[in-house]
């Protein structure tokens, strides 16, 4: 079979080194109940190979035609669990009847992108194993009062527990990036739902980090906050200063501040 050439506007870096390839598929620790797993953007299987080594009901869904083309050349028993698709176009849950565990090496360019579309899933995606920028992988990472905390920090730790596996340098990739990579996992927690209203935390979350040097009193301005909320002393605080708790209970706070 002819190799796929790396697309630079798909952001593909394709994984040459296998034994990194095999650590990141046994970085999948698996929930009882799901076997199901789909692999995002396989490019030429080197991943591929190992996941189907664990035995997984395996998807992969992939939007560039000549790594299709290539994947059905060589997993044809796969057949149509072989996707051509914009992972961010579709409703995945439905396409796997039932929760599911992500996998891949994530492009450079959707990485975030994929994030947010996972937290639509969240009920559904039960673990996420994935490789993709060390700088978004340790900002997903980060505990609060660090730098490079932020919006992805605060609304994945809302739903999953993260945990940075280790570090991969450029080398390995062809073509190579210019910068290391990581591989995160993340694993649903047991929150069913957040105590507040999910689409207003979201929303304060995002208005929160808009101008993170400032205070939240300063920040939130865009949300309409109440009087009788602005000597709040939480206010004070900026967006980096709060964990998943803290942003909860100030979208309770705005949220009763406008009902009185």
């Amino acid at each position: 079979m002819e190799k796929v050439k790396p697309k630079k506007h798909l952001g593909q870096h394709f994984l040459t080194d296998l034994s990194i390839a095999e650590k990141i598929a046994k970085a999948v620790k698996g929930h009882e109940g799901v076997n199901k797993l789909l692999e995002i953007g396989p490019g030429m299987g080197v991943l591929t190979d190992f996941l189907l080594e664990e035995n997984w009901e395996l998807y992969l869904v992939d939007i560039d035609k000549e790594s299709i083309a290539y994947l059905h050349q060589k997993y044809p028993d796969l057949g149509e669990k072989i996707i051509e698709a914009d992972y961010l176009k579709r409703d995945f849950s439905t396409v796997m009847g039932g929760p599911y565990i992500v996998a891949g090496n994530f492009p450079y360019n959707i990485s975030s992108q994929i994030f947010f579309k996972i937290l639509e899933e969240r009920n559904s995606v039960k673990e996420v194993v994935c490789m993709l920028q060390k700088e978004v992988a340790e900002r997903i990472a980060s505990p609060k009062g660090n730098k490079s905390y932020g919006i992805l920090s605060v609304l994945l730790q809302a739903f999953y527990d993260i945990e940075y596996l280790f570090t991969v340098p450029p080398g390995v990739f062809n073509p190579p990036p210019k910068v290391n990579s990581g591989v995160i996992r993340l694993t649903r927690n047991n929150v069913p739902e957040l105590a507040c209203d999910e689409v207003l935390f979201f929303k304060v979350v995002k208005q929160a980090f808009s101008t993170r040097r400032k205070t939240l009193r300063n920040c939130m301005k865009g949300m309409g906050l109440k009087d009788s909320l602005h000597e709040d002393p939480m206010l004070n605080l900026r967006a980096e200063q709060l964990d998943v708790q803290d942003f909860i209970l100030l979208t309770n706070k705005i949220q009763e501040s406008w009902n009185q």
